[in-house]
């Protein structure tokens, strides 16, 4: 069995268990803890283990049953439709449900009450940003759809079955830690699951900072540090596709332009952003370009690395579908997967759906604020927060027909908004069903009903990737997307008159789309939608390496197999070296290096571009690069806002392949005109300390310095999986980062006989005391992939089954 003594030890010695980031002090009760009757020893679960049995509930229409194998994924087979999703409830609730609790209190600002006032802020700002509003709204939508109310209500029914049978014994052994036990689960949790995702992937957010920044800068530098149109290097939707004229005319303010600058209204405000690397890898090839002749997909979702996983694998079966794939534990259906016709994967679409606007209220009541000319009569959402140990906390939210107001003096504090407030526009506020678009994906046979599924995808936008046995591929860059002009929303907006308001939606017809190209694929790597002649603004600072590097491949083979395309899934090349290197290296001051600083350049000159996990070269790059970075700007920046953004990587890394007099390269704290060689031979001599301190650590080879881990969500270390032999990274195909990276990868060859393949960083079970906690990360860390099983229902009695699990009704 897995042994604890090593948990209980870390957690009691620090005394303190970490949720959120929030540094919060959470005891719990020694000896309740420690009990042998009901404390954490209950969680350690033996090595045969038996996860078979049979169960009887009044809620199910027919017999279910699930078959284990021996990797913990169940393949439930199911006579009615709605006991599939009873089941799968069930399922994730069994295996997953604190990590269904924790994410759905974040997401409804509800963390509080768990942790204390540590959370407060948090929860303020999530409630605030409208997030129990947003999933309020698509709730109504979800009911308002007879297949995905009878869906969630059946999930959520074998949700509350499972936790039901709880006794305090078996809890998990996160709610024994922090003292605590679940609630029962809701329809409106699985709404605000999914809200979650939408913030999660809301794409970009930086309307506060680029605000800062255009109004600590002039026009001319700021026009250069965040240039309006980034190369569209190689988008999505090729270049030289022909777009029609556009549906919706925007009209740009003829002050847009001017807004902000050197007006010095700065703002101290400071927001949580997901992860501006939260993105993907996803294609298709055409059968004309693989060994079999038949299509192949592909994704990996690039999220956080966490423990327990986002993702629970497994495969639903009913007379009416058979799907397999990921699942998200608080949702019904398969998200990313396949069927007996075709496959499907995601990536994350990243234009900007939150904008902000300045509203005008007529005094400290709030009650009225000024738009066209007339005051409006604020709505009002009162917010009562529960605070574990404490009084609780009433929260009075304005809500404006911009959406609610954020920010005021009452949240941030009058230093922070310099007595303004700050209303939130977000298309996640309006309601959505996303749940149908899975619910009719697991069902889809061929292109139109792709095409037809994908239309119920709304918010967050998301670049959908299909393909199919008829030989169909296709790719659409669907979402509520704003039709905006150039730069809007980039910035904080006016919001006393229409004038700044969204002007329309882009039409479902004009979104960028490929069907069966002529090129035999389809990709994107959440790179720009597409080039310059699309007639609507698509913002700015888009990843660029991984999807021109995917392209390129892509384009050069032939004969393509599963195997094949699992290489290309998990290749190091560092196209942004290859670009950047040669610069950086040929201004390098030779003759100015030490010895050491020498050695240092040679492991950087010798390297293969690839950042392999035993590479030093990629580490020296790495380190170089930062380091040039910051010698470039932050003498600019240094008496700037702390909240103004920073530039693009994409600006600096153009400016010095195209501009060796760029502006900026200068230092203005020094009378000399530096050049490049002034700037890049420092930086590189700063960065050999860095390098000198991380060979003293051992950890001068790149998985070492990156140091990737698989983080339990309280953060506690015994929990986790720390220090992966694997290699990547931000500008690779395998995008493998700190703590976040290639969360699912899998690739799908649809011939006659399905061919998958697939691995994801964790395990089944969320028990830390399991062996299939964790049982997949270093398969996944070495890049290797299982061989997935679409079970047939008569081959019940193969040897992959290890466990039976029946549900009969009651």
């Amino acid at each position: 069995m897995r042994i604890l003594p090593l948990i209980i030890f870390s957690a009691f010695t620090a005394g303190f268990v970490y949720i959120l980031d929030t540094n919060a002090v959470l005891p719990a009760p020694l000896g309740k803890l420690l009990s042998p009757q009901h404390g954490v020893w209950q969680n350690a679960e033996k090595d045969n283990n038996d996860f078979g049995g049979e169960l009887k509930f009044p809620q199910l229409k027919g017999k279910v049953d699930v078959y284990f194998d021996e990797r913990l994924v169940p393949h439930v087979f199911a006579e009615q439709e709605d006991d599939v999703y009873f089941v799968q409830g069930y399922l994730h609730a069994k295996f997953r449900l604190w990590q269904m609790e924790l994410q759905t209190h974040a997401a409804a600002g509800r963390a509080s009450e768990i942790i204390g006032s540590k959370a407060l802020e948090h929860d303020r700002e999530f409630r605030r940003m409208g997030m129990g509003y947003a999933a309020e709204q698509s709730l109504k939508a979800m009911e308002a759809d007879p297949e995905t109310k009878s869906m969630c209500d059946a999930y959520t029914a074998g949700a509350n079955s499972y936790i039901s049978s709880l006794t305090d014994s078996k809890l998990p052994i996160e709610y024994k830690l922090i003292g605590y036990k679940p609630e029962p689960w809701t329809n409106l949790k699985t709404a605000l699951f999914l809200k979650y995702m939408s913030y999660d992937l809301a794409g970009h957010d930086n309307d506060l900072e680029m605000t800062n920044a255009k109004s600590y800068f002039n026009k001319e530098d700021f026009d250069l540090l965040y240039p309006s149109k980034q190369d569209s290097a190689d988008p999505i939707i090729p270049k030289e596709t022909v777009y029609a004229a556009p549906k919706v005319t925007v009209t740009k303010p003829a002050a847009a332009d001017s807004l902000y600058f050197n007006n010095k209204d700065l703002l101290a405000l400071h927001h949580q952003n997901p992860d501006r690397d939260n993105g993907s890898n996803n294609w298709a090839v055409s059968g004309k370009k693989t060994k079999s002749g038949a299509p192949i997909l592909c994704n990996d979702p690039h999220l956080g690395l966490n423990l327990p996983s986002l993702w629970f694998e497994m495969q639903l079966s009913t007379p009416n579908f058979n799907a397999y794939g990921v699942s998200f534990p608080g949702a019904p259906a398969i998200i990313i997967g396949y069927n007996d016709s075709c496959a499907f994967g995601f990536t994350n679409g990243g234009r900007d759906v939150k904008d902000y606007y300045k509203i005008r209220f007529k005094d400290d009541t709030r009650n009225e604020y000024f738009f066209n000319n007339e005051w409006k009569q604020t709505e009002w959402r009162v917010e009562r927060i529960k605070v574990k140990d404490s009084l609780d906390y009433v929260d009075s939210v304005a809500y404006t027909l911009f959406g609610p107001v954020m920010y005021d003096k009452k949240f941030s504090g009058s230093e922070q908004t310099n007595n303004q407030y700050y209303a939130l526009k977000w298309t996640a506020h309006a309601p959505s069903n996303e749940l149908k678009l899975f619910y009719l994906l697991d069902r889809a046979k061929n292109y139109a009903d792709y095409s037809a599924a994908i239309l119920n995808l709304h918010t967050p936008g998301q670049n959908g990737a299909f393909a199919c046995k008829s030989g169909d591929i296709a790719i659409r860059t669907q979402g509520d997307w704003p039709a905006k002009w150039k730069g809007q929303g980039d910035f904080v907006m006016p919001g006393t008159d229409s004038t700044f308001m969204w002007q329309g939606m882009i039409p479902a017809d004009e979104t960028p789309y490929q069907y069966n190209p002529e090129r035999g694929f389809i990709s994107s790597a959440n790179q720009h939608p597409a080039d310059s002649t699309y007639p609507y603004y698509l913002g700015n600072d888009y990843p660029i390496y991984r999807g021109a590097i995917i392209n390129k491949r892509l384009t050069a083979m032939e004969g393509i197999t599963p195997e094949d395309m699992m290489a290309l899934q998990t290749n190091n090349y560092n196209l942004f070296a290859e670009e950047v290197g040669p610069v950086l290296l040929k201004n390098i001051k030779q003759a100015d290096l030490n010895a050491d600083e020498a050695r240092y350049l040679e492991f950087m000159r010798n390297w293969n571009l690839n950042n392999d996990a035993g590479e030093k070269g990629a580490t020296v790059f790495s380190l170089l690069w930062n380091h040039f970075y910051k010698a470039v700007y932050n003498d600019e920046y240094k008496n700037a806002p702390a909240t103004a953004m920073r530039p693009f990587e994409s600006t600096l890394v153009h400016a010095v392949l195209r501009d060796s007099a760029y502006k900026f390269i200068d230092n203005i704290e020094t009378t000399q005109k530096e050049s490049i060689e002034d700037i890049v031979t420092p930086a590189f001599k700063s960065a050999t300390a860095d390098l000198k301190k991380a060979a003293a650590e051992g950890k001068l080879e790149w998985a070492k310095h990156k140091a990737t881990g698989v983080i339990h969500l309280t953060k506690l270390e015994p929990f986790s999986r720390l220090n992966l032999p694997i290699g990547g990274g931000t500008w690779c195909i395998n995008a493998a980062k700190e703590d976040h990276g290639p969360s699912w990868r899998m690739v799908v060859s649809l011939t006659a006989e399905t061919q998958a393949y697939a691995v994801y960083p964790g395990g089944q079970s969320g028990n830390p005391g399991s062996k299939f906690y964790d049982s997949f990360i270093d398969q996944w860390a070495q890049g290797k992939y299982y061989t997935l099983w679409l079970m047939k229902k008569e081959e019940a009695a193969d040897k992959r089954v290890k466990w039976k699990m029946s549900f009969k009704k009651a």
